[in-house]
């Protein structure tokens, strides 16, 4: 039997569904978070250079990772949003800009705290450092439009094209260490290389990733379902809803 996918591209539709998706997407999170602080802390090796203070790149990568994808995917669904006029699109960017600028902070502070031992500092104006920095800002930049302008549509517009437009800091983010010479260290994961460590240690990485992800989505559709309420609020659908949960 076919499934209509245009059919949850309605707020009404789509509720319920990711409200039945949610505990699913945090399960898979917890597990997986569980899983993966185990390899990282108790069977990957100590590093021969860096020793025991290294293990922290276990949040900070995945952290660095999802800062960047959720903002390209958030201002992909802004972009989508501002060409077909799609609530529910533009819906799922603003539910997207808390949880990156969340991994953002998180990729930053994480990169401090690895900073000082290996560096000497907790901060340096390096490309790569910088870049981050400017993607926080972003989002932040993001957030702050859309909660200044009253009205929703409007606000999705603005924000899609602040979005659109601090897309281009991305790929600065991810070449920065190979365009400039930075003291960030280059990246020992790869698509067209062999990895640069041990296997339990990249086990380890993809893993903390992919429980961020879970994450990542599960309190995307918790945000999500709250902005389809607060805009669909007087529609009769969400009337039904809120008078049996009276």
């Amino acid at each position: 039997m076919a499934i209509n996918w245009f059919k949850y591209a309605s707020p009404a539709s789509f509720y319920p569904v990711a409200g039945k998706l949610i505990p699913w997407f945090f399960a898979a999170a917890g597990l997986l978070t569980l899983a993966g602080l185990y390899i990282s802390f108790f069977v990957a090796p100590t590093d021969a250079q860096q020793g025991e203070a290294y293990r922290i790149i276990f949040i900070h990568v995945p952290a660095a990772w999802m800062s960047m994808f959720i903002y390209v995917v958030m201002a992909a669904w802004a972009g989508v949003g501002l060409a077909f006029n799609t609530r529910l699109s533009s819906m799922v960017a603003s539910a997207l800009a808390p949880t990156g600028a969340m991994m953002t902070f998180i990729a930053l502070w994480t990169g401090a705290l690895w900073g000082k031992p290996m560096w000497g500092t907790w901060w340096v104006w390096d490309a790569r450092l910088t870049s981050e920095l400017i993607l926080l800002f972003l989002y932040f930049g993001f957030m702050s439009l859309q909660a200044a302008i009253d009205d929703p549509r409007r606000a999705d517009k603005a924000g899609a094209v602040i979005a659109l437009v601090g897309v281009v800091n991305v790929p600065i983010i991810y070449f920065s260490v190979k365009w400039w010479n930075t003291l960030h260290q280059g990246a020992s994961v790869s698509i067209t290389r062999s990895p640069t460590m041990a296997q339990t240690m990249l086990l380890g990485m993809l893993i903390m990733a992919l429980a961020f992800w879970m994450y990542s989505i599960a309190t995307t559709l918790m945000r999500l379902r709250c902005i389809i309420l607060e805009r669909e609020r007087n529609s009769d659908w969400a009337k039904s809803l809120q008078e049996r949960h009276a």
